[in-house]
């Protein structure tokens, strides 16, 4: 990247890259809560549905990891990534989006495995939530809510809304 020989220019592009990593790591910021309010969903669907009703651990498990990774898609569509979405919901995002969460998981999984080797596990865990986190906002901001643009610039909206 070239900078501009002129002084106020290197402070114009100066400003407009710090203000890009604020707006970056507002977005991360607000990516963490939703984080917050979906491992609340994801706890509390587990615990009704392994206390309450009685299903077995991982059913239970899967159903509350199913719906906590919907409440997250629609939350950071609307909030986190809405300039990107257009706040609408769409199937292929949504899939994009779970598929990030496995990834995320995975990634998750592998940490606290190879980790656990090394230090204590629940060191291990923090290490593995700190993983699935970057893996999960990366994939999230880079993949499932890039913008979408034509040859012209503009950007696309052909894919059909959910909602």
């Amino acid at each position: 990247m070239m900078m501009p020989s002129h002084p106020s220019g290197r402070i114009r592009a100066l400003a407009d890259a710090v203000l890009a990593r604020f707006a970056l790591i507002r977005k991360a910021g607000t990516f963490a809560l939703v984080g917050v309010v979906n491992t609340a969903v994801d706890f509390g669907v587990f615990a009704t549905a392994y206390k309450v009703f009685g299903l077995p651990l991982v059913p239970a498990n899967l159903l509350s990891w199913i719906i906590a990774v919907s409440c997250s898609y629609v939350l950071n569509s609307s909030i986190t990534f809405a300039a990107e979405s257009g706040r609408k919901l769409r199937l292929r995002s949504y899939a994009a989006f779970v598929a990030s969460g496995i990834a995320g998981l995975i990634g998750n999984t592998t940490m606290l495995w190879f980790a656990s080797y090394f230090v204590p596990v629940l060191v291990a865990k923090v290490m593995a939530i700190g993983v699935s986190f970057l893996l999960n906002f990366s994939l999230s901001h880079f993949v499932v809510f890039r913008p979408r643009t034509t040859e012209d610039g503009r950007q696309r909206t052909e894919e059909r809304p959910i909602a």
